[in-house]
């Protein structure tokens, strides 16, 4: 794998797509200094930043309080994107497939289903004891006795494995069951992530680059696990960051440095310096 410094043609760059944990932010969480004046400067030089990620929409916005209406959110993996307040798409789960999974999930799985619609997340009332790491990615929660029969329009069907056992029930439960039919990633070790076929962070960054007529190979994303995986193989500049694990590599171009060392932030200074030149 190639370090960072080896890429060419960055003031090409018009679009620039980066995950949030472990990628943007640091393992404590925090964001790179500076990142909303980075984002500021990426406009004036004609690039587009957006935040792709796992987490709701309501929570990306939340975690960009001053940028957001002047960048793009792939949010829910890609079921939700919109660019400078702008919806551009949105999948919603039909409501039998909702139901299926979730007697699927109480049946067959000791993890909590979580129902993610536009506006907030559903969790049933017995994982209120899981509130303070559901916080972390859903910032508006309803916690109801039951989820079956919700009646809301739901864009991600979450599963929160507390064990850390999410790829094992990934691959040998859920995938066989639902594969077919439905996306099915995981974000990280205790979230299984379920949206629309189809669906997922590459073809979310591929809708946001055709709203704005940006070509494959002018679009760059950073990423650091599975459910990155489509986003990188799409865009034509690929950063895999130092932090994520060695199986990853076949899926990106390049090496950024780790999320700590702010890896996301170096390479936008590339970027911008080279569009500057």
């Amino acid at each position: 794998m190639l370090g960072y410094e080896m890429d060419t043609n960055l003031a090409d760059i018009r679009l620039v797509a980066s995950d949030m944990d472990f990628t943007l932010l640091a393992d404590d969480k925090s964001m790179p200094e500076g990142m909303d004046e980075r984002i500021a400067e990426l406009e004036r030089v004609g690039v587009t930043f957006a935040a792709a990620s796992g987490r709701p929409l309501y929570t990306l916005r939340d975690l960009f309080p001053v940028s957001h209406e002047r960048m793009a959110l792939v949010s829910d993996n890609g079921a939700a994107v919109v660019c400078r307040g702008e919806v551009v798409f949105k999948s919603l789960i039909d409501p039998a497939d909702l139901e299926a999974l979730l007697a699927f999930t109480r049946e067959r799985t000791d993890g909590v289903p979580i129902v993610c619609g536009l506006d907030a997340g559903y969790v049933p009332e017995y994982a209120r004891c899981y509130d303070e790491v559901f916080r972390e990615f859903y910032h508006e929660i309803v916690y109801v006795e039951s989820l079956e029969g919700l009646g809301r329009e739901a864009n991600k069907y979450t599963v929160y494995f507390p064990e850390g056992n999410a790829v094992a029930m990934r691959d040998e439960v859920f995938i066989p069951a639902f594969g077919e039919r439905l996306s099915v990633t995981c974000g990280g070790s205790v979230w299984i992530d379920i949206m629309n076929k189809g669906v997922d962070k590459g073809t979310g960054l591929a809708r946001l680059c055709a709203h704005l007529g940006i070509a494959q190979a002018d679009a760059a994303a950073f990423g650091d696990t599975d459910n990155d995986v489509e986003m990188l193989e799409w865009a034509g500049h690929s950063y895999l960051m130092a932090n994520a694990e060695q199986r990853m590599e076949p899926h990106a171009r390049f090496r950024a440095p780790s999320c700590n060392d702010r890896g996301v932030a170096v390479v936008i200074d590339r970027i911008l310096e080279a569009k500057r030149a």
